[in-house]
């Protein structure tokens, strides 16, 4: 996860490959996230027991991680004084990547960029959150997986299930749901941001 982007990050700069002509030739790419989004339906319809005893506690998880996704992003970009144009974009880097650009779009971000912080964000997040499960006192699936659905969206969510698929299924829920929310909230996030 951590290699392939930094080899294509220093072959790009190498050959000296400007941004527009990057996301030009690889647009085709963010189109391909929207069908795997889809396939993590089936390991949640196999827990879906356990997804309609715990939905309560999924639905407030889903709102405040979501909350607080947007709030530490939008702090962190005032404090480094990022344009507004920026702020925007990095706002819904909590968010899977179909939806991301979708709602970057929307509260006017740039969908592209929006998705090159969604790719960091899941890198990261993926790359870090089996040490911050171990650290955290989380000892449920249910806890862990939204840890990773929240933090690290597909990524996450592909990490949990190598943990097991129990985690992994919350982990897709998670994400699913952070999406939908976000893609809802975000003409209210367009109108509090301009």
């Amino acid at each position: 996860m951590l290699i392939a982007p930094l080899l294509l990050i220093l072959v790009a700069l190498l050959l000296r490959v400007s941004y527009r002509n990057y996301i030009t030739g690889t647009h085709w790419l963010v189109t391909l996230f929207a069908p795997a989004t889809v396939a993590f339906a089936i390991p949640i319809y196999e827990q879906r027991t356990l997804i309609r005893r715990y939905w309560p506690l999924l639905a407030v998880g889903v709102v405040v991680g979501s909350i607080t996704a947007i709030g530490s992003s939008w702090m962190l970009s005032s404090c480094l004084g990022l344009s507004d144009g920026l702020q925007l974009s990095l706002l819904p880097r909590s968010i899977s990547t179909p939806f991301a650009v979708v709602v970057s779009g929307q509260i006017g971000g740039t969908p592209s960029l929006t998705a090159v912080f969604v790719l960091v964000t899941g890198i990261f997040g993926a790359a870090i959150g089996e040490c911050v499960l171990a650290w955290l006192p989380l000892r449920s699936a249910l806890a862990g997986g939204a840890l990773f659905g929240m933090g690290a969206h597909a990524f996450g969510a592909a990490k949990a299930h190598r943990i097991n698929s129990e985690l992994g299924s919350i982990a897709g829920l998670v994400m699913v749901f952070v999406g939908l929310l976000n893609v809802l909230a975000a003409p209210l996030l367009a109108r509090s941001f301009h």
